[in-house]
């Protein structure tokens, strides 16, 4: 077999594991689309192209009074602003000590981060609850929002510390000279050349309260508390629940807003995603 030929091969098989994965990803998504456009709210009669199709479930969600989709989708959005926000802080100010800080600790508190990374959160939710129970948050977004800033620091730590690793030192060196002290280093150069790291980071954290369930599902309690994965669930949790071309339509709303905040960190998020694990 000649190379041209080989070639060829290889390139209809990357081409046929694209088409395969592309079927696997889009299939669901198309057929939660027509879900949500099907008439009525049973799964049972709806088509894959309704001859019919409405808008009504949308509508429902934003205006009927029994609907608190507008509820979940602010607690949502109020917890994944802060959420990305705070990480943004909280593992850059941690991610540039122990990259420019020589102290006692530092490499087992590098140690800590990796062995952190393999246990889920979900392994300490009975110690996350009675914490938040002793301090009076449970029931809350603000223990919710607290379990996700502490949860996210060793991985995204790690992650952000790998990529200032990468800065030159020499730029902290030359504006020490001209008096700068470390907290206008880390302001004026750190962060303005960790655009695209901290991109990700943002990105990552604001996604996750959209997207997770476990936790809000332990936490909170008060429909009016849900967040949109949580309160969607209960829309089909029960065993008589027929809302599925309803919960068809909020889920699909949820891909509006993780939309938005790609399509403002698109040019940041290349060079963070293939940054940052460079240098340890």
């Amino acid at each position: 077999m000649n190379r041209k030929t080989k070639s060829k091969i290889e390139v209809t098989f990357i081409y046929l594991f694209f088409l395969i994965m592309f079927v696997i990803i889009g299939y669901p998504l198309f057929w939660a689309v027509m879900m949500s456009l099907n008439p009525g709210t049973n799964m049972l009669v709806t088509d894959l192209f309704p001859d019919n199709p409405t808008l009504e479930h949308y509508k429902w969600l934003f205006t009927d009074p029994k609907s608190d989709y507008l509820i979940w989708y602010k607690n949502s959005l109020f917890i994944a602003i802060l959420n990305a926000a705070g990480s943004i802080v909280i593992t850059s100010l941690i991610a540039y000590a122990f990259s420019r800080y020589k102290f006692v600790g530092r490499k087992y508190g590098l140690y800590m981060f990796l062995l952190l990374q393999m246990f889920p959160a979900l392994m300490g939710m009975v110690a996350l609850y009675i914490l938040l129970n002793t301090i009076g948050l449970t029931d809350s977004l603000w223990g919710l929002l607290l379990i996700y800033l502490g949860g996210q620091i060793p991985f995204n730590a790690w992650l952000v510390k790998g990529y200032f690793d990468t800065i030159p030192k020499e730029l902290d060196e030359a504006a020490k000279i001209d008096g700068a002290g470390h907290l206008k280093i880390f302001w004026t150069i750190m962060l303005p050349l960790a655009k695209p790291i901290l991109a990700v980071v943002a990105l990552f954290n604001f996604m996750a309260p959209f997207m997770d369930f476990l936790l809000p599902r332990i936490v909170l309690t008060s429909p009016e508390n849900f967040t949109l994965a949580l309160g969607l669930f209960n829309f089909i949790n029960d065993q008589f629940s027929t809302n599925f071309t309803r919960f068809a339509a909020g889920a699909i709303l949820i891909a509006l807003p993780i939309a938005l905040v790609f399509l403002l960190l698109q040019r940041y998020l290349i060079s963070g995603l293939t940054s940052g694990a460079t240098k340890g």
